[in-house]
């Protein structure tokens, strides 16, 4: 097993626990919303660009909503357990791109529950994680309003925002900067540290890829 089907399989059993009206930290989305997006990620690349540029959206909301219609919720939850399109041919582009998606879509999922608590990671998936966020840094937070120092705690910093004018430093272990970065800022357990207004900006910045 990869990190990325690791993550697929208990992102799967959690949308099998919860059933498909729970909430998550996808705006608006309950956990049949999070299902139809991850087949329509994988199943339907027509559909694919409306995720990230918005005079798509109208199709890609549209593929979505239609798969909600056509497949009752475990269907949909087997379609996402089972790696579809081009991953399930190609396992190591699957544990390449997927890792890290199906990392924060099952935080999103965890996060969204009373009583969460952040998990235990094994030390080579925090390594990937702080890689990834490494390497990231500026796109992820490409719209932060102030300048960035992510401090991974146990040792790493990366960069981010603009290079001038205020600063706010972010301080946590690789998962929690990871979530941080994709726009869950509110949900992450980090320090921020710098002045309060700018960190509170930075708190409600649309980051994320």
């Amino acid at each position: 097993m990869t990190h990325a089907r690791d993550e697929r399989s208990a992102l799967c059993d959690l949308f099998d626990r919860l059933g498909p009206d729970a909430p998550t930290l996808c705006t608006g989305w309950s956990t049949y919303d999070l299902a139809a997006h991850l087949v329509l990620r994988e199943r339907r690349p027509d559909a694919m660009p409306g995720i990230a540029v918005k005079a798509l959206a109208g199709h890609t909301a549209s593929v979505q909503n239609a798969l909600k219609a056509r497949h009752p919720y475990p269907e949909l939850v087997g379609l996402v357990r089972r790696p579809g399109g081009v991953y399930g041919l190609l396992p190591f582009l699957d544990d390449a791109v997927n890792t890290m998606e199906f990392f924060v879509h099952h935080e999103d999922v965890r996060r969204a529950q009373p009583g969460w608590s952040p998990r235990e990671l094994p030390a080579d998936l925090e390594r990937i994680i702080w890689k990834r966020v490494a390497s990231g840094a500026r796109l992820m937070l490409r719209k932060a309003p102030v300048g960035v120092v992510l401090r991974r705690s146990g040792g790493g910093v990366a960069l981010g925002g603009p290079r001038g004018g205020a600063r706010v430093e972010v301080t946590g272990p690789a998962a929690e900067l990871l979530m941080f970065c994709f726009g869950r800022q509110r949900h992450a357990r980090v320090e921020l540290t710098g002045d309060p207004e700018a960190a509170e900006r930075l708190r409600g910045a649309p980051l994320g890829m």
